[in-house]
């Protein structure tokens, strides 16, 4: 089991940057893979970035590649997602989450999941 905290979201204009982190207390946090996904109002909850158990891989949804990156410190048991080039579109509540089993875009595919942080992005 691992817990998961996001920090980091806030409101930024069109253009800026954010970074995000997912923290975990346990030192299991290496046996996952972790996913980042958001959710707007009014809509369904939308694979945004993932990474491997090293962070040697990560895989980004169309809509963010190039301007997202993700990364991983495992000493430090967090997982980051840098933002930049920011739009209005990617407004919504972003979640990190974990799994041991899949390296997937699927939100369903994961276990364990952080309580979430606001992204607001102004035009």
């Amino acid at each position: 089991q691992v817990h998961l905290v996001e920090s980091g979201g806030g409101l930024v204009q069109a253009g800026g940057s954010l970074r995000l982190s997912c923290a975990a207390s346990e030192r299991t946090f290496s046996n996952y893979n972790i996913g980042w996904f958001r959710q707007a109002p009014g809509k369904e909850r939308e694979f945004v970035a993932k990474t491997n158990w090293s962070g040697g891989t990560a895989n980004y949804a169309d809509s963010v590649k190039g301007r997202f990156t993700m990364l991983r410190d495992n000493a430090q048991n967090t997982v980051y997602l840098q933002m930049n080039m920011l739009k209005p579109e990617d407004t919504a509540v972003y979640y990190c989450a974990a799994t041991d089993k899949w390296y997937s875009d699927s939100w369903f595919r994961y276990d364990y999941w952080g309580q979430g942080t606001q992204v607001t992005v102004s035009s």
